[in-house]
């Protein structure tokens, strides 16, 4: 493994999506690693990455003490907000620092030393990777961790059916009635078939989505877990234990994890999507990753796990910005 010297930042906002791609990355480099959450005033706020100029004016005085020297020698950013630090960092210190942006910057990539986009985001850049979904943390010892952590999961009936929820974005309604669909379809399989139901909501996942599961599900084996009131956060160890699992269609962070996990995939989608979460969805879909709900395969394909190979091709190029 190439050796890289220095400390690696990570920057991101508040968004448990965005730290969590960031921070996997991170972990794959190696390198000593400060995380920075730092979140821009007006009208920084507003317009970066493009607004640059005073850009260290957009923290308030403690962040901004946290933004400053000795600069690190790898930053990696993910979201809009980050994204205006970490291309002030390539100019503070003078291109030393190898830059990486994670998501569509939405202005020209040329401004970061890799960016890396999903390929339904459709960037084109000689510096652009283009995975298929999105980084995370999901490998063999993870999912090894995520067991160990919950190991009364074990003992429940099989098949173990994880159910991924996640929340209405532009585009996507996920209310009560959509609850109620997927749940009464969910609750006929398990009549059918016998198992278990292990519902994770997200940070996302309104309370009206949880109580409809809680409804519906009370007698089923299993859980439904929507925040600390109901106990540690079982989340990998529903992926470690998960014979099948069911995502809800709006997140791709939950449907890259649930793919690089190795278990069928499948998801409820009752409206068109948006375009762009189409196009994800239908690049799982002709890769036999993704499945209509009770139309899974029995043999999946190998697990969907891109970040270490994203950051093994990093680690070269950090390598040559390094030794040149």
């Amino acid at each position: 493994m190439l050796n890289l010297h220095g400390e690696c930042w990570v920057v991101t906002d508040t968004a448990a999506g965005n730290q969590r791609q960031a921070l996997a990355l991170a972990e794959y480099l190696g390198m000593p690693m400060r995380h920075l959450v730092l979140q821009p005033r007006a009208p920084w706020s507003w317009l970066a990455p493009k607004l640059e100029l005073g850009g260290r004016l957009a923290l308030p005085a403690r962040q901004r003490r946290l933004f400053a020297p000795p600069w690190p020698t790898v930053a990696i950013g993910c979201g809009r907000a980050s994204a205006l630090f970490t291309r002030m960092l390539r100019r503070l210190t003078d291109r030393q620092c190898y830059t990486v942006q994670i998501l569509d910057p939405r202005i020209d990539p040329a401004h970061w030393d890799t960016v890396i986009a999903p390929r339904h985001d459709r960037l084109d850049g000689p510096n652009v990777l283009q995975p298929l979904g999105s980084l995370n943390p999901v490998d063999d010892e993870w999912l090894a961790d995520g067991r160990d952590a919950c190991p009364g999961f074990g003992e429940l009936p099989q098949p173990r059916v994880g159910v991924l929820l996640g929340g209405s974005r532009q585009g996507i309604a996920l209310n009560a009635d959509y609850a109620r669909q997927l749940s009464t379809r969910l609750l006929e399989r398990q009549r059918r078939e016998g198992g278990s139901l292990l519902v994770i909501g997200s940070r996302r996942t309104t309370p009206t989505l949880v109580e409809v599961f809680r409804r519906s599900l009370r007698d089923v084996p299993g859980l439904v877990w929507a925040g600390p009131d109901d106990g540690r956060n079982p989340y990998p160890g529903v992926l470690g234990w998960a014979d099948r699992l069911v995502v809800t269609p709006d997140s791709v962070n939950m449907l890259s994890e649930a793919c690089a996990v190795g278990c069928p995939v499948e998801t409820f989608v009752v409206v068109p999507l948006p375009a762009k979460i189409e196009r994800f969805h239908q690049a799982l879909r002709e890769a036999g990753r993704l499945h209509d709900l009770d139309r899974s395969t029995a043999r999946p394909p190998p697990p969907l796990r891109e970040t270490a190979a994203i950051a093994t091709d990093l680690r070269v190029l950090i390598a040559q910005r390094q030794s040149g």
